[in-house]
């Protein structure tokens, strides 16, 4: 499961560093053209208003239009008059104006207008030179293509007559209503400083579609995953209700029994309940589990409940009482716990035996009062080469000694058996 959910992933990201790899290239050439034309062509948009007047100067149609661009060497301010285009010569209209015989006829008593003529054939500084000659108030050109956006034009010496180009489409339309002889009343004014557009745009098409590409990679990964994650969840809780009830089905055939007077619980060195680590009293209700360990009703039956396995030696009671033997149930972090504790009695062990190749264990049970004194130091002398080791109901106490031989270790009982016999097999 984790290779299927770990490879779209892997997928989602050798796709990013590739698209990465191929397209900063693209953008740290596009971000350093962007910078030169900066400082040549940084520009100022214009918003260029044309109201169509009847016979009687009253307005009847009004556009706007926001995408002008104002001539590198043109002074940034506004403008405003009637618009007038070229007239014909020869019974031919130059509407590039760049025939040497070009004239506007201006109205009588007009005192500001503009000049409309398209781009083409010429340059922007003779168009913008002979508009002036007759006394323009500012030039507005048109573009010739419609595919192409405004641009910034150069047209230095041509004073301070105010040139704005603005779109074909937006052209040709005043020229509609200069042909229909109707007046039209335009005005410019000055719009937002703006940077020169370089998108190159197959980068920019090849990012969306890597985007597209790798957004849907990352959604089918996360579905997946979360369908996966929604399965995994199910199961475990399946099983986990499964093994609920089969450890309530096993623990309801384990034998219990009250503790009496004589029983063998009752004496001082029988164990001590290892999940509460308390002795049994009369009345106590004790569990005995199939490898005849027994512990508290009320402190076994819980643990059970979670672990199915013996406290003590992890015996699994699903398995020896046959209730459901293939379910698994042993408490891995429990497990681990365990051992790890195990290896570390097992090397502190390992160091106790290590002190003499010649020292014999000698196992003295203590003497029991009422008070649980410790015996004297004197009783705790060992001989040379001994080494004693005291109980009291199930535990050892530490205790200084004389002899640097002397070793009283506190261990369960269960745990000094296994001292010994471990012992016996260093010392054959």
């Amino acid at each position: 499961r984790s290779t299927a959910l770990a490879a779209p992933a892997s997928c989602s990201s050798c796709l990013l560093a590739f698209l990465l790899a191929f397209v900063s290239p693209r953008y740290t050439l596009s971000i350093g053209a962007d910078k030169t034309m900066v400082n040549k062509e940084d520009y100022y948009s214009a918003t260029v208003n044309a109201t169509v007047l009847d016979h009687k100067g009253n307005p009847q149609q009004m556009v706007t239009k926001n995408d002008g661009r104002y001539g590198q060497n043109s002074p940034k301010t506004e403008a405003k008059g009637i618009v007038i285009a070229p007239a014909a010569v020869n019974g031919e209209v130059d509407l590039q104006g760049c025939c040497p015989h070009i004239r506007f006829v201006v109205p009588p008593k007009t005192t500001h207008w503009v000049a409309i003529m398209q781009r083409g054939k010429c340059t922007f500084k003779e168009k913008i030179l002979k508009a002036a000659a007759f006394n323009a108030s500012a030039v507005i050109i048109y573009n010739n293509s419609t595919k192409e956006d405004t641009v910034t034009m150069a047209h230095e010496g041509t004073g301070d007559i105010v040139t704005v180009m603005i779109t074909e489409s937006f052209g040709k339309e005043i020229l509609g209503f200069l042909e229909k002889n109707q007046t039209v009343l335009v005005s410019v004014m000055v719009g937002s400083r703006g940077l020169p557009k370089n998108i190159n745009r197959g980068s920019l098409v090849f990012v969306s579609i890597s985007f597209i590409v790798l957004m849907i990679i990352s959604s089918a990964w996360l579905i997946f995953y979360f369908i996966q994650k929604i399965r995994d969840t199910s199961a475990r809780d399946r099983s986990q209700r499964r093994l609920g009830d089969a450890a309530k089905k096993a623990i309801s055939k384990l034998s219990t029994r009250t503790v009496k007077r004589g029983d063998k619980e009752t004496e001082p060195d029988f164990n001590h309940c290892a999940v509460c680590i308390e002795g049994y009293q009369l009345n106590d209700v004790v569990r005995i589990l199939p490898c005849k360990h027994v512990f508290h009703k009320i402190c076994v039956d819980p643990w059970l409940n979670e672990h199915c396995t013996c406290p003590m030696c992890k015996l699994n009671i699903l398995k020896a009482l046959g209730v459901m033997p293939n379910l698994p149930c042993v408490d891995n972090m429990a497990f681990d716990m365990d051992r790890m504790s195990r290896s570390q009695t097992s090397s502190q062990r390992t160091a106790l035996v290590d002190l003499s190749s010649e020292t014999s264990i000698s196992l003295e049970p203590l003497r029991h009062s009422s008070s649980s004194q410790l015996p004297s130091d004197e009783e705790l002398i060992p001989r040379s080469g001994e080494i004693n080791i005291s109980v009291t109901s199930g535990h050892f106490f530490n205790r200084n000694s004389v002899s640097p031989r002397s070793i009283v270790c506190e261990m369960e009982l269960p745990d000094i058996q296994a001292s010994l016999d471990m012992y016996d097999d260093n010392k054959s």
